[in-house]
């Protein structure tokens, strides 16, 4: 168990839109410390969103990053001798990070040729209320569902 928590990192804005969303979504998608291919990656995948649309690229990719956050997951927690799953409300930094995860690493499994293609195909799609990274808040919201009787285990 570590002594404290550790201090909130301050994020620079990204220098297109001037979003610090925009920086944290880039930072998780990043390979190898290759920021400026990322933030190229995610300025391409906007701009072929903004083309297939006719909306504002990232007015849709927030609209996105909304339908694929979850409000409740499961815990795994030991009671006796069994584990059970026990539904949590999401907080709302989880919330945005794992949104965040899920849109990329569904985006990166799609069979598009480039990532900027996968990344746009995806962002269209979890926009649109559908999706693999959609369907997965939807299997998440479902499990927690299926455990409600067990919620009583409260974590402390």
């Amino acid at each position: 168990m570590r002594k404290s928590k550790p201090k909130k990192r301050i994020l620079t804005p990204d220098p297109k839109f001037n979003d610090t969303l925009v920086t944290r979504f880039v930072n998780n998608m990043m390979w190898s410390g290759k920021k400026s291919v990322s933030y190229n990656i995610f300025y391409d995948a906007l701009d072929k969103v903004q083309a297939k649309t006719q909306e504002q690229g990232l007015d849709v990719w927030k609209k996105a990053l909304n339908n694929v956050m979850p409000s409740v997951e499961v815990k795994a927690r030991r009671v006796g001798g069994s584990t059970f799953q026990i539904p949590i409300e999401v907080p709302a930094e989880r919330k945005i990070a794992v949104g965040m995860k899920w849109i990329i690493s569904y985006s990166r499994k799609r069979s598009e040729k480039s990532m900027s293609d996968k990344l746009a195909a995806e962002i269209i799609a979890a926009s649109k209320n559908e999706g693999a990274s959609v369907k997965k808040r939807e299997d998440t919201h479902k499990m927690a569902d299926a455990n409600k009787a067990f919620s009583h285990f409260k974590l402390s």
